[in-house]
């Protein structure tokens, strides 16, 4: 059940990262070192964990140690978390091709 909420636990980490990148007045104030970077780094970690958490929960629910709506839980956490990074990618891409075509 843990990684139901890898998807809003990124989302918050976003926010977190974008409220600390901005100051009062709209001045840029030092993040304490986390980054976009770090937020991309750290939600590719969570969805690496999610989807090992998935294949542990089949891989237990083929030898009968576990529930099977604990693993369509974490198969469906894992799938969720996986459209959402690939969603990010594709954003991020999408932005690069926007920024190569403006006129210099």
């Amino acid at each position: 059940m843990a990684g139901d909420l890898t998807g809003v636990q990124a989302y918050q980490a976003a926010i977190r990262s974008a409220q600390n990148a901005v100051g009062n007045g709209g001045e840029k104030v030092d993040a304490g070192g986390f980054g976009f970077g770090d937020m991309v780094a750290e939600a590719i970690s969570q969805t690496s964990n999610s989807l090992g958490h998935a294949e542990q929960m089949t891989a237990a629910s083929a030898t009968g140690d576990a529930e099977l709506i604990d693993v369509a839980t974490a198969v469906s956490a894992a799938e969720i978390s996986l459209e959402t990074m690939v969603a990010v990618r594709d954003e991020v891409v999408r932005a690069y091709q926007e920024i190569l075509r403006m006129p210099i």
